[in-house]
């Protein structure tokens, strides 16, 4: 399994990601839906990353910088075909490791509340993410789940102070 920085040229590439699209507007509320489309993932504070078994696209995977402190992860996805081969916690993995590497003391993400998200929800508590308050632009709603997992060692942001509103 090798994890490569992605350009973004890929029709493989294209067609997760528009299945990535898809099913978020089947499980979440258009207005609720808030995954990235290819425009918005070539945005130049967005680094994009996928996993590949030979060929075979397995996963992607993004890493937004939400200020020179704060890192949002975004358009986590394995095709439904290629799931439970560990190519989530891999990619999950390799963005901790970078947004580590930037010094960010923070790393947030936004996912959804139906049921079938439960398995994302599992991937990131089994790495140290904890529930927390919206961050950045987005605003509490009963379709959304935020969590984070604090790089610095320190209490979960949502403790000590008001997210910086100029951040989203």
């Amino acid at each position: 399994m090798r994890i490569e920085l992605d350009g973004l040229t890929r029709p493989q590439v294209h067609a997760l990601l528009q299945e990535h699209l898809e099913n978020m507007h089947e499980l979440s509320p258009p207005e609720q839906v808030f995954a990235l489309d290819l425009a918005k993932l070539r945005a130049p504070e967005i680094t994009f990353w996928t996993v590949w078994q030979g060929d075979q696209l397995l996963g992607c995977g993004a890493l937004k910088q939400l200020s020179p402190v704060h890192g949002e992860i975004k358009s986590m996805r394995t095709p439904t075909a290629a799931r439970g081969r560990g190519a989530g916690r891999a990619i999950l993995d390799h963005i901790i490791s970078v947004a580590r590497q930037r010094g960010y003391e923070v790393l947030s993400l936004e996912t959804g509340t139906h049921p079938a998200f439960e398995p994302a929800h599992n991937l990131y508590r089994s790495q140290g993410f904890t529930a927390c308050g919206p961050f950045g632009s987005y605003r509490a709603d009963p379709h959304s789940v935020f969590m984070e997992l604090r790089l610095d060692g320190g209490a979960p942001a949502s403790a000590t102070s008001p997210r910086d509103a100029t951040s989203g």
